[in-house]
């Protein structure tokens, strides 16, 4: 549903929704209601709430209106839901801090000092800077605001983000690693899903020796083999229907594995500062060691070409210095240096 703006009212008679402007309603002052279209989230309904208003190519906007519109608008409706709802967080803090704005009035200076105060969570600021950045640039070629608000207005180094496990930390895992985690762990390990994928998987998601699948952020549909090592392990779990993550209250959800694998986290020093989504990029080194292409694995992961152009970067100068270290000891022996 569409959150309608006050003084909107939805009545629904004989199974039909029907909209009025009304913003009196209920009480002395107010006056007959105004039929509006009956699609909140066609464009017309919207220029029709205006007229209704009493506005016209003169009207003061403001950047609640202008969350309405986008919110309702096709570009944001194709999205897909896990991007819709990764929007929702930084609109709403926009609405809280400028909503009654003249939206023509933003400017990038308003937005920075937002920015700046949050600099105990640059990851969310970081986000809604993102998230800004995308709804300024639709307002602005529609009229909405006079001018960019987020132009300059810079956002938090990343600290190195999810840093892949090393061959040491992975061995750790699979030792001493119980329970759901392990189950969690073994699925990151070899499909390099995100989390919220991972607690989806089931019986149901096999498909001709793989998981396929759709991912909730991207609306990206794959399909990942499942690895040898990963079936074996499988091939140990009680097979019940629904998902393999699960606990007595029903399903997982990523924050709470997220929370189970911290708590055993502490108790095996080795794993000290990994996360599981660094498990992502720990498939997306090995897939490259394997002899994949930059495409194949993006076939199988579903990750940007950018992001595994990243991680493989690192891994193969990883693999050249090893490389040339190994050369310089041969040619080190064959001329008899120590």
């Amino acid at each position: 549903m569409v959150e309608l703006p006050k003084g909107v009212h939805r009545v629904v008679s004989r199974g039909r929704e029907y909209f009025y402007w009304s913003p009196d309603r209920g009480t002395k002052r107010a006056a007959k209601a105004i039929r509006l279209p009956s699609d909140p989230t066609d464009p017309n309904f919207w220029i029709a709430l205006r007229a209704a208003q009493g506005q016209d190519g003169t009207q003061i906007l403001t950047v609640n209106d202008v969350i309405d519109r986008y919110v309702t608008s096709p570009k944001f409706t194709k999205l897909t839901k896990g991007t819709r709802d990764m929007y929702a967080k930084p609109l709403k803090i926009l609405r809280a801090g400028f909503g009654d704005w003249n939206a023509s009035k933003m400017r990038p200076n308003h937005l920075r000092e937002v920015i700046e105060g949050m600099a105990d969570m640059p990851g969310a600021a970081n986000n809604l800077l993102s998230v800004a950045r995308a709804f300024s640039a639709w307002g602005v070629a529609r009229d909405y605001f006079s001018q960019s608000f987020t132009d300059g207005v810079e956002g938090y180094e990343k600290s190195g983000g999810h840093k892949p496990w090393t061959d040491k930390q992975l061995a750790a895992a699979e030792q001493k690693l119980t329970g759901m985690v392990r189950r969690g762990f073994f699925l990151l390990r070899y499909t390099g899903q995100r989390g919220s994928d991972v607690v989806r998987l089931g019986e149901t998601f096999i498909d001709d020796g793989g998981f396929r699948l759709e991912q909730q952020k991207t609306g990206r549909e794959i399909w990942c083999p499942i690895d040898d090592a990963l079936a074996a392990e499988m091939a140990t779990w009680e097979r019940v229907p629904g998902p393999y993550l699960r606990h007595s209250r029903g399903t997982y959800s990523r924050k709470v594995l997220d929370v189970h694998f911290a708590e055993q986290r502490e108790n095996i020093p080795e794993l000290a500062g990994c996360t599981l989504h660094g498990l992502r990029g720990t498939r997306v080194v090995e897939l490259r060691r394997a002899g994949l292409t930059t495409t194949q694995i993006q076939d199988q992961v579903g990750m940007s070409l950018a992001m595994i152009e990243r991680y493989c970067r690192f891994a193969d100068k990883k693999a050249s210095g090893k490389a040339s270290v190994v050369s310089l000891k041969e040619r080190r022996r064959q001329n008899g240096e120590n």
